[in-house]
């Protein structure tokens, strides 16, 4: 009985910039996940599939050793990236594209103007599904303009924002507690057009934390975003809390 030692990443932070490249890749070949959850097995475990030596049997080689494994052995053994299937539970991003560099994944020291401009874009891909507003977005994210990105450099994007938005929401609850009761079919489905009321939610937070001052919108949109969203997350649980103890 062949022993064959191989090493698989454990969770979407591990994997590298190749890897995640590979993997969105798959994304936008529209497999099954079992497929795709088979591809990665055999490329990140660096294992070559040779020939089909039987009906449910294969003829595998892994750093030089040759050996067979079946079909059943495959299925088990795909089993351990059984992670990919959902969103990463921390930001993961391709850290460059050609020679740029992405911003902090976890968006720690980024000004809150490129949260709210990136914040703006995704909420207009998530009700228009236009693929141009995922550029928009590699643009600030990657600070560079007029970059262009393939399809798995696109998905990248959206996971990444994706998951820092669910980070964020868990970091400042009550803050983000609002945003999470609103569906894109609401979006859709409310009077206004969605970049005006993009604009409006836009200019509430903005006043929320100038206090009204617009003297002071610059030294606000160039605040850490950390830092704004904690601000902004204080003064809504406080709200929560007079209207606890008050009323409405």
């Amino acid at each position: 009985m062949n022993i064959v030692a191989i090493y698989l990443p454990h969770n979407w932070a591990e994997l590298t910039d190749r890897q995640l490249y590979y993997l969105y890749n798959l994304y936008s070949d529209n497999l099954s996940i079992v497929q795709i959850r088979t591809y990665c097995f055999f490329a990140w475990a660096k294992m070559q599939v040779l020939s089909q030596c039987g009906e449910h049997e294969y003829m595998v080689k892994h750093r030089g050793e040759t050996f067979k494994m079946s079909s059943e052995m495959i299925a088990d053994a795909v089993h351990a990236l059984d992670w990919i299937d959902g969103y990463p539970r921390y930001p993961v991003r391709i850290s460059h594209i050609g020679r740029h560099k992405a911003l902090p994944r976890d968006f720690e020291g980024v000004p809150l103007r490129k949260y709210i401009y990136c914040d703006n874009l995704y909420q207009g891909y998530l009700a228009t599904q236009k693929q141009e507003l995922l550029n928009e977005m590699a643009e600030i994210l990657y600070s560079a303009k007029n970059i262009k990105t393939n399809t798995a450099e696109k998905l990248s994007i959206f996971y990444w924002f994706a998951s820092l938005k669910e980070m964020l929401a868990q970091q400042f609850p009550y803050f983000f507690q609002p945003a999470d009761e609103v569906s894109t079919d609401d979006l859709l489905s409310q009077g206004a057009p969605l970049g005006k009321r993009l604009q409006d939610a836009m200019n509430a937070t903005i006043r929320a934390l100038t206090k009204g001052d617009i003297t002071k919108e610059k030294e606000v949109l160039d605040m850490d975003t950390w830092r704004a969203l904690a601000e902004l997350d204080a003064q809504a649980r406080e709200y929560e809390e007079m209207q606890r103890k008050y009323g409405k």
